[in-house]
């Protein structure tokens, strides 16, 4: 570095700040929105999760266990009125992919809705009933359930 280089603004290094009369100044919250960090592949991160979230693929039952399934079910018609508590292991499709996840729901039956084929328990939740993996509870302690 030449001594020229080293006193290149010394002539307007003391000189006041301009303030334009024109143009507020702007303000540091704007000012410093200029200086944040860009991010190139917005959505990349979320992209890259999405693909690696696993699912479960569907598992058609057999046709006996689907009558067991039948059974159960009648069985909790018949005694709706006790309002009876059982567990049901359900298949919930993902929205975003193929393939879903098996959920396991607990609670008291109010009704089974036959014609749209869903079971509706007492808290307010409503299970379709062609995505029923396994339905367990007292109600079926002496019922035979086989594999699926």
């Amino acid at each position: 570095m030449s001594l020229k280089d080293e006193y290149k603004y010394d002539d307007i290094i003391n000189l006041p700040h301009y303030v334009s009369k024109k143009h507020p100044p702007m303000s540091l919250l704007n000012r410093a929105a200029q200086f944040s960090p860009f991010a190139a592949l917005a959505g990349h991160g979320v992209a890259i999760e999405e693909t690696a979230r696993l699912t479960d693929s569907f598992i058609e039952l057999s046709e006996d266990r689907k009558e067991q399934l039948d059974e159960q079910l009648q069985l909790i018609r018949e005694n709706s009125e006790l309002e009876p508590e059982i567990e049901v292991t359900y298949f919930q499709p993902d929205s975003r992919k193929d393939g879903g996840t098996y959920v396991t729901v607990c609670g008291r039956v109010k009704r089974i809705n036959g014609q749209e084929r869903r079971i509706v328990f007492t808290d307010g939740t409503i299970l379709p009933i062609d995505y029923i993996f396994e339905i367990r509870g007292e109600l079926f302690r002496n019922m035979e359930i086989s594999g699926i």
